[in-house]
C-alpha cells in the first residue's frame, strides 16, 4: 500500500512539471524560447567552471609542495617556484567569480521565463474561477478561494524555480564530478560518490514524504484560521454587536492551535532530515578521503589530489543539500499547486454553446415557459412555472420566503440553467446565446449592493467601463446621489471601504443604481432592492428606482408589496407554483395570498408607525398641551 502511494505522489509529481512545461517553453514566445536556451548554455558553461575550480586548487597546492602537476610550466625552475603557486592561486580565485558570474547571468537571464509563466498560470486559474458557477461559489469559502489562488501562485514559482535553477543544474555537476572523477583517480571514487548520493537522496525522499503528511495538516489549519480571520472581520459589526469577540477569539486560536502543532512537527522533521543528510554526506567525503590517503602513501596520488578530492567534496555537498530542498520544496509546492490545477481541471457548468451567438435584443420581452428548477435532485424550487414581461413593462414577482423569487432571476442571467422548459428574450432561448450578451443586456439592482474597494467613482464606472466622466456624474444625479457625493472632502475619488461599508445601505443602493443608469440596459431585474431600507430612503429609491425602469421591461422581485403596487401585473409564488397573478386591485379583491400578505405587512407598519410616535410623544410629552387640556374638559365637566 505504501508502495502505491509513493508511486501515486511520484506521479503527480511528474504530471505537475509536464503541466507546467508549455509555461515554461511557451510556443507563441520565441524570445522566452531563446532565452530557454541561453539559460541551459550559461548552466553548462557555469558547471564547467565549477568543475575546474578543484583543479585550480590542486595545482596550486602542488605547486606550493614543490610538485608540477599543473598542465603547463614555465622554462626555468626558478620561475615555476616564483610563478606557478600565484598563477594557480589567481586561477583558483578566477574560476570562482567566473562560476558565480555565470550562475547568476543565468539565474538572471531565466527569471522572465519564470516570472511569465508563473503570471500565465495565475491570471488562467483567476479568469477559470470566474467562469465557474454561481454553485461552486456559494458552495467555496472565500478566505480559502484566495488562499489557493495566492499559494497556487508561489508555488509555480517554487517549481519553475527549483527544477530548471537547482534541479537541472545538480544532475548535470553530479554527473561531471563523477566523470572528473573516473578520470582523475578510479572506480573506487566514482563507486563510493554514487553510493553517497544514492543513500543521500534515499534518506531525504523518506524523510520528506513523511514531512509531506505534516505540511498537509499545516496547510489545512492555515486555509481553516484564515477564512476564519476573513469571516470575523467581514463581520466586524455582528461581531459587536452580539459582543462575541472572545467567542470569535477563541475560534480563531482553535485555528491557530492546531496550526501550532503542525508547524512545531514540520520544524522538528526538518531537523531531522538535515541531521541525516549531514551525517550521510560526512561518511562519503570520509571514504573518498581515506582513499585518496591511502594513495599519497602509496605515491599514486599527492597531496594536490588529497585537496582537490576535500574541495570537490565539499562542492558537491552544495548542489547536493540543493537536491534535497529542490525535492522537498517540489514536493511541498505540488501539494499546494494541486488544488489549482484541481480547479483548473474542474469544467464550468454553464458554458456557451458551439454554435452560440449574440443576443439580439429588438424589444426585450422575456418569457418563461414551464420552467422546472431545482438545486438538489430531492428539493425542487419552480414547478412548471410559465408567464411573460412584455416588451416595456413592469412585472412583480412576490411570495413568501423560499417560493423561487430569487431563483428566477438567477435563470435569467443563466447563473444555472433550467431543470425543464425554457427561458427565452425576444424569442431567443438563452442557452443558445453567449453569456457575455446575455448579461450585456440585463442591468439588476440587487437586495444586497456589495461595492468593490475603491472609489464612488470606480464603482458606478463599473455599469460601462468606457463611459467619461460627465456620462458617470450624470448617471450619479439621475441617481439622487450627485448632491451627497459632491459634500465629501473628495468628492467622486470617496473611497468606499470594503465591500462598500463607508457608505449607508441607501447611498449603496444609489451607487448601483447609477451603476445600471450609466450601463443603460435593455432589461431591468430589481431583486428586493428596496426591502433593507426604511421607510423614508425606501422611497427616494424607488422613485430613482421608476426613472430608471421607464420604457425598459423590468422584472420585480419584491418584499415589499407596497413598491409594486404600480406594476402592470403582479405574479404571486409559492413553493415554487404560481398560485395567484394580476394587478394590485385584482388581487386584494381575490382575498388570496397576496392579500393576506398585504394586510400583514400593513397591520406591521402601522405598528411600527404607533411605536415611533409613541417614542416621539414619550421623548416631548409638553409638545401639545392644549390638546390634552381638551381631552380632560369632558371628564371635569361631568364631575
Amino acid at each position: 500500500m505504501k508502495r502505491e502511494v509513493s508511486a501515486d505522489r511520484g506521479g503527480a509529481l511528474f504530471r505537475t512539471l509536464a503541466r507546467l512545461w508549455p509555461y515554461i517553453w511557451p510556443h507563441d514566445r520565441r524570445d522566452l524560447q531563446r532565452r530557454v536556451i541561453w539559460a541551459t548554455l550559461l548552466l553548462f558553461a557555469a558547471k564547467l567552471a565549477t568543475i575546474a575550480v578543484p583543479f585550480t586548487f590542486k595545482w596550486a597546492v602542488d605547486a606550493l609542495s614543490g610538485q608540477g602537476t599543473a598542465p603547463f610550466a614555465p622554462d626555468s625552475w626558478l620561475a615555476w617556484a616564483i610563478a606557478a603557486p600565484v598563477a594557480m592561486t589567481v586561477a583558483y580565485g578566477g574560476m570562482r567569480i567566473l562560476m558565480g558570474v555565470l550562475t547568476q547571468l543565468r539565474d538572471g537571464v531565466f527569471a522572465k521565463v519564470a516570472m511569465h509563466a508563473v503570471r500565465k498560470l495565475a491570471i488562467l486559474t483567476f479568469e477559470h474561477m470566474h467562469e465557474l458557477s454561481l454553485r461552486f461559489h456559494l458552495e467555496r469559502k472565500t478566505g480559502g478561494l484566495t488562499r489557493v489562488l495566492e499559494r497556487g501562485r508561489n508555488a509555480i514559482e517554487t517549481i519553475v524555480r527549483m527544477v530548471i535553477l537547482q534541479l537541472l543544474p545538480t544532475i548535470v555537476e553530479v554527473a561531471l564530478i563523477a566523470a572528473v572523477l573516473f578520470y582523475q583517480f578510479d572506480w573506487r571514487y566514482v563507486v563510493a560518490i554514487l553510493i553517497t548520493v544514492a543513500l543521500y537522496m534515499w534518506f531525504t525522499y523518506l524523510a520528506t514524504e513523511w514531512r509531506i503528511s505534516i505540511r498537509r495538516r499545516m496547510n489545512d489549519s492555515d486555509n481553516d484560521a484564515n477564512t476564519k480571520a476573513i469571516d470575523s472581520l467581514l463581520n466586524y459589526e455582528t461581531v459587536k454587536y452580539f459582543s462575541a469577540e472572545e467567542r470569535e477569539a477563541r475560534r480563531y486560536d482553535r485555528s491557530m492551535e492546531r496550526y501550532e502543532a503542525a508547524s512545531v512537527k514540520s520544524y522538528v522533521s526538518l531537523n531531522v532530515l538535515n541531521a541525516g543528510q549531514a551525517v550521510i554526506f560526512t561518511i562519503g567525503l570520509t571514504a573518498t578521503m581515506v582513499l585518496c590517503a591511502f594513495g599519497i602513501r602509496n605515491g599514486s596520488n599527492t597531496v594536490g589530489d588529497f585537496v582537490m578530492i576535500n574541495a570537490m567534496m565539499i562542492q558537491l555537498y552544495q548542489p547536493l543539500n540543493f537536491m534535497g530542498m529542490v525535492y522537498r520544496e517540489i514536493k511541498q509546492a505540488t501539494i499546494d499547486i494541486e488544488t489549482m490545477f484541481n480547479i483548473l481541471q474542474r469544467p464550468p457548468e454553464i458554458v456557451d454553446a458551439p454554435d452560440a451567438k449574440p443576443l439580439a435584443v429588438s424589444a426585450g420581452s422575456i418569457r418563461f415557459e414551464d420552467v422546472g428548477f431545482a438545486y438538489e435532485r430531492a428539493r425542487p424550487i419552480l414547478k412548471a412555472v410559465s408567464f411573460e414581461v412584455p416588451a416595456g413593462k413592469t412585472v412583480a414577482i412576490v411570495g413568501p420566503s423560499g417560493a423561487g423569487k430569487s431563483t428566477i432571476s438567477r435563470l435569467i442571467y443563466r447563473f444555472y440553467d433550467v431543470s425543464a422548459g425554457r427561458v427565452l428574450i425576444d424569442g431567443q432561448d438563452v442557452r443558445d446565446v453567449t453569456q457575455k450578451s446575455l448579461r450585456q443586456a440585463i442591468g439588476m439592482v440587487p437586495q444586497d449592493t456589495v461595492l468593490f474597494n475603491d472609489t464612488i467613482r470606480y464603482n458606478i464606472r463599473y455599469g460601462r467601463w468606457e463611459a467619461n466622466d460627465a456620462e458617470v456624474e450624470e448617471a450619479a444625479r439621475l441617481a439622487q446621489i450627485d448632491g451627497f457625493i459632491r459634500m465629501s472632502p473628495h468628492g467622486y475619488e470617496t473611497e468606499v471601504g470594503e465591500r462598500g461599508l463607508k457608505l449607508s445601505g441607501g447611498e449603496k443602493q444609489r451607487v448601483a443604481i447609477a451603476r445600471t443608469i450609466l450601463k443603460a440596459p435593455p432589461i431591468l431585474l430589481l431583486d428586493e432592492a428596496t426591502s433593507a431600507l426604511d421607510s423614508h430612503t425606501e422611497k427616494e429609491i424607488q422613485d430613482a428606482l421608476e426613472r430608471v425602469s421607464k420604457n425598459r421591461t423590468t422584472l420585480v422581485i419584491a418584499h415589499r408589496l407596497s413598491t409594486i403596487v404600480g406594476a402592470d401585473e403582479i405574479i404571486v409564488l409559492d413553493k415554487g407554483v404560481i398560485v395567484e397573478r394580476g394587478g394590485h386591485h385584482a388581487l386584494l379583491r381575490l382575498g388570496g395570498l397576496y392579500a393576506s400578505m398585504w394586510n400583514r405587512q400593513r397591520e406591521a407598519e402601522a405598528a411600527r408607525e404607533m411605536l415611533a410616535q409613541a417614542e416621539e410623544d414619550k421623548a416631548q410629552p409638553n409638545r401639545n398641551p392644549p390638546q390634552v387640556a381638551d381631552d380632560l374638559a369632558p371628564a371635569a365637566a361631568a364631575e
